[in-house]
């Protein structure tokens, strides 16, 4: 495991297109899965403990951001060869257990977390309603550790701001995880 921290947004970036299989079969593209007022995608796996650490308030900032209009998607993007624990098998499994509302699709070729330009689990990207990186950065200011009463929910607040205002904060606070396994 190696720890690695998201590099700072790019606001030239826009969200490249993808197909890519979600857990229940269906394919699905970017444009199937963003919202009318931004979209979020983030980079996870099924076995990373930075992942893990934070999958349930994850889960339910996605739900917040759904309810605005804001679409959610997590990609898993690892080596499932050697790292079968992501299998897409597992990835049914740890949906289920953690409750998603949003699509979770499997990238086999990696291309997609290549062309995102990821680096970790977990990697999350906050896009405005035009596909322009708006936000990338970490999930709270509890990162891996417990949320208190003072966590601040930094992509909510991010998010909530791009649906409003096409643009995210100034300031951002990377993300930590597990490097991407790539192949």
């Amino acid at each position: 495991m190696v720890l690695l921290k998201t590099p700072l947004k790019d606001e030239n970036f826009y969200a490249p297109d993808f197909t890519l299989e979600n857990i229940d079969g269906e394919k699905l593209s970017y444009n199937d899965i963003k919202g009318e007022n931004g979209t979020v995608v983030a980079f996870i796996c099924n076995h990373c403990p930075y992942v893990q650490a934070i999958i349930d308030r994850f889960v339910a900032d996605a739900k917040t951001l759904q309810d605005q209009g804001i679409g959610v998607v997590a990609i898993m993007p690892n080596d499932i060869g050697n790292y079968p624990a992501d299998s897409l098998e597992n990835m049914v499994i740890f949906a289920e257990e953690n409750g998603f509302t949003f699509p979770y699709l499997i990238d086999e070729t990696q291309k997609v977390a290549k062309s995102y330009g990821a680096v970790c689990t977990p990697d999350i990207y906050g896009f405005n309603a035009e596909g322009q990186l708006q936000y990338r950065g970490r999930l709270d200011s509890a990162g891996p550790n417990e949320a208190t009463a003072d966590t601040v929910r930094e992509l909510v607040e991010a998010m909530s701001s791009i649906a409003k205002t096409s643009v995210g904060p100034s300031e951002q606070s990377p993300s930590m995880g597990c490097s991407i396994k790539w192949r």
